[in-house]
């Protein structure tokens, strides 16, 4: 899709979830009501900015049922995502998970995942996000294998199918090597060529540059903290030149760490911002992702239309 028809579809879809917002979620009643604003004041994508910043804090005090927008009955999962020592609960109804998986769906594609691809997914299924990936790798037709947490089981699958592709948070990817490397092994012997590692603290995780010389496959960096409930938001295509947001279902922007200022000048760093265009149960509005960021206006050379953002790591 061409940018001006992006715009318009974001705009489109931006009026729809502000007012549905307004309209059925007591936190963000309170929220614009507090500062003088309505969904009525909006009519560019630039007037996002009237709107009400949303921070993590602010949802740890809110009972969730506050945030969400219609009662129990409407939604298809619960589930409380823990994060940081405390949990999250998160709602979804049938379109926000078909949501989730087709933005986890364009992530696989992007690193090379098909259907003849044998995936490993190490973590708790339990965890909507990895649900995600599951549904998305089966739509995909790829082989999949729940590997859950159990280091047992992580060695006697491997051995069992000998996987090309991992799905994993970087603290369990160490976690495997390390017990192949007990076992005698080397992780680098098996027929691993990609790894997805999914981040709850933020893309380009300290620990990936380890990750990479330890198992010598192609890493591809995700985005799922439990506020944004999918771990598929912010990811990397085969050309590994930033992070291509799924701007039909996030409007991003790019302000001050310390105030609400919008920043507009390219090439300048700032803390990503995300609204939902499409949720349901639970729309995010303005919601600080604490992840330092620049826009990249540039087209990607993989030939995606969606703009990327480029962070502190990977613009090194």
């Amino acid at each position: 899709m061409n940018r001006s028809s992006l715009q318009r579809l974001q705009l489109e879809r931006l009026k729809k979830q502000v007012k549905w917002a307004q309209e059925k979620s007591r936190f963000y009643q309170e929220r614009f009501r507090s500062v003088g604003v309505s969904y009525t004041d909006i009519h560019t994508l630039e007037d996002i900015s009237r709107l009400p910043l949303t921070e993590r804090s602010m949802l740890a005090r809110t009972h969730f049922m506050d945030w969400m927008t219609m009662p129990l009955s409407g939604v298809l999962r619960v589930q409380a995502l823990p994060e940081e020592g405390e949990s999250l609960t998160r709602a979804y109804t049938n379109g926000d998970i078909a949501h989730n998986v087709e933005m986890m769906t364009r992530c696989l594609t992007a690193a090379g995942v098909m259907n003849a691809s044998l995936v490993a997914v190490q973590g708790d299924l339990s965890d909507s996000r990895l649900l995600d990936i599951q549904y998305a790798l089966e739509i995909l037709g790829a082989a999949v294998v729940p590997m859950g947490t159990d280091y047992h089981q992580w060695l006697r699958m491997l051995d069992m199918v000998g996987a090309d592709t991992l799905v994993s948070t970087p603290h369990l990817v160490l976690q495997l090597v390390i017990q192949l490397q007990t076992a005698g092994r080397n992780i680098v012997d098996s027929p691993l060529k990609r790894i997805l590692c999914w981040s709850r603290q933020g893309v380009q995780d300290p620990l990936r540059r380890h990750i990479q010389e330890r198992t010598q496959a192609r890493l591809y960096d995700l985005y799922g903290p439990a506020e944004l409930g999918t771990a598929g938001i912010l990811y990397q295509c085969e050309a590994h030149n930033g992070y291509h947001i799924q701007e039909d279902y996030y409007y991003p922007e790019i302000v001050d760490f310390h105030s609400d200022h919008v920043i507009h000048e390219p090439q300048h760093m700032g803390e990503l911002v995300l609204t939902s265009l499409a949720a349901e149960a639970m729309p995010l509005i303005r919601y600080r992702t604490g992840q330092a960021a620049m826009l990249e206006e540039e087209p990607c050379s993989c030939g995606r239309t969606l703009r990327r953002i480029i962070t502190p790591l990977s613009a090194v």
